[in-house]
């Protein structure tokens, strides 16, 4: 399995080699993915944050071969570092594509697939010849995503992963925003839409039992929940809340969430 240590350019396919940032934390794992695709003309995917050091792990691994930049969302810690890195490269940075836009090198095709959920701009880019998809925020390795309400939508995330489910995209691996290469991407997938409709349960049979809060659904759903992720847990759960209140199923009155009646 490729190193995961900050600043180490691993090869993870004959296209593709990753770069770890040195931004370890609860929320971020081993660090922020940076991806360089292609070996003449390269695409860096999410540059990561805006560290001195982390850029120029990037440009020592890529150099003047670096023309294009793309992220899969605005969170500092995917695109943070943009801006520095098209300063100091001369690469384009690609910006507010819609979906099916397309980068054309000389020995691949990136292709933008839209997937709201994590954020309302998250999406994906599919390599093409390798059926890589480069996930960001949407699927990561070791743990669920944060949806966090307004940015953060549900019912959009769930969707989004029905959608990378389809058979017909024909994906052979998943590169994720942080973690190692996924090399069982129909399982992932499945397991997360899985996780994420027992989580939806979960929070059903809570309120049921009487918890009304954000503060005692966590405490109801999340057993042994470290203090560090209590935030990101209640973010999630006002997430399903929401969701479950669009679908007709609970009501809010003041602080306190209901299940409606049947």
């Amino acid at each position: 399995m490729a190193d995961l240590s900050p600043g180490v350019a691993s090869a993870i396919s004959p296209l593709v080699r990753r770069i770890v940032a040195p931004n370890a934390g609860p929320l971020t794992g081993a660090g922020s993915n940076t991806y360089l695709v292609g070996v003449d003309e390269i695409v860096v995917v999410d540059p990561g944050p805006d560290l001195a050091s982390h850029v120029d792990a990037i440009v020592g691994c890529g150099g003047d071969r670096i023309r294009w930049i793309v992220v899969t969302h605005s969170h500092s810690d995917h695109a943070g570092a943009a801006g520095a890195l098209a300063a100091r490269t001369g690469a384009e940075f690609v910006e507010s594509v819609d979906e099916g836009f397309g980068i054309e090198a000389t020995e691949f095709r990136l292709a933008a697939l839209r997937t709201p959920g994590h954020t309302a701009d998250s999406l994906c880019w599919l390599l093409e010849e390798e059926r890589m998809l480069f996930s960001g925020d949407t699927v990561i390795d070791g743990s669920s995503v944060m949806i966090a309400p307004p940015a953060g939508d549900m019912a959009a995330y769930l969707a989004s992963l029905e959608r990378l489910s389809a058979r017909r995209l024909r994906l052979r691996t998943i590169a994720p925003g942080h973690g190692h290469l996924i090399d069982d991407p129909a399982n992932r997938l499945a397991g997360y839409i899985a996780h994420r409709l027992e989580r939806e349960a979960s929070i059903v049979e809570a309120l049921e039992a009487g918890a009304a809060t954000l503060d005692e659904l966590v405490e109801a759903v999340y057993v042994d929940l470290a203090p560090a992720l209590h935030e990101a847990a209640a973010s999630t759960v006002h997430a399903h809340l929401l969701k479950l209140a669009a679908d007709g199923r609970a009501t809010r009155s003041g602080g306190a969430w209901h299940l409606r009646a049947a």
